[in-house]
């Protein structure tokens, strides 16, 4: 599982990028404005994005302290007719695709487009399994968050705020994590069985080089 994660480190405004077709960041551990403020600058650039396992971004901050954050913005509403909004998301990952919304001009052309080229999953869906997955060291919280400092996870502050689906991603995440174990067993063995035949085969052609002195 570990082993198919790797880091992507994103180059900064004005630098030269290089596009992948899309760029699959797993999201555990990584603090939320962070991650959002790279992912955005990246969308904005033209780069498509896939956010998963964003149930375990982490917030700085104590988890009373954010949870008080959040029931007052569930507070503000259309006072005469709530159904005008502001909508607030209850899944952590629609909460992390609101704060990347709020980093783009998303009511222009160009920011539309930059949040069309965005996906945020809570859990990690069947078609994004096998991927390779991304982390961001600039956005990870142990190299940002000074050690001893209280943080918190997203997805718990979700289920106090009324996300109905925890249970339902937890159980999904476990037979993922399951299937996962099998491939990556089996794709172990397929690695060690042609790294033996490659050196079989690289014995076979020192010997007959060493007949003529090479």
């Amino acid at each position: 599982q570990t082993s198919r994660t790797r880091s992507v480190v994103f180059p900064q405004s004005g630098g030269c990028t290089m596009f992948e077709k899309v760029v699959v960041i797993d999201c555990k551990n990584h603090l939320l404005g962070r991650l959002a403020s790279i992912v955005a600058k990246e969308l904005l650039n033209g780069q498509r994005v896939v956010c998963v396992r964003c149930e375990d971004i982490n917030i700085s901050g104590s988890f009373y302290r954010n949870k008080l954050k959040f029931l007052d913005k569930l507070r503000k509403r259309t006072n005469t007719n709530p159904a005008h909004g502001p909508y607030h998301f209850r899944a952590p990952s629609r909460i992390f695709h609101r704060v990347i919304r709020g980093m783009i001009p998303h009511k222009t052309h160009r920011g539309k487009c930059a949040m069309e080229r965005l996906k945020a999953f809570d859990g990690i869906p069947e078609q994004y399994e096998k991927s390779k997955r991304m982390v961001v060291p600039d956005a990870f919280r142990v190299t940002r968050l000074k050690p001893g400092r209280r943080y918190c996870v997203l997805g718990r502050i979700s289920l106090e705020i009324g996300w109905k689906h925890k249970e339902a991603v937890e159980r999904l995440e476990a037979k993922r994590k399951e299937r996962s174990a099998v491939y990556w067993e089996e794709k172990k063995a397929q690695l060690g069985k042609a790294k033996a035949a490659k050196a079989a085969v690289a014995d076979q052609f020192d010997a007959k080089l060493a007949k003529f002195g090479y």
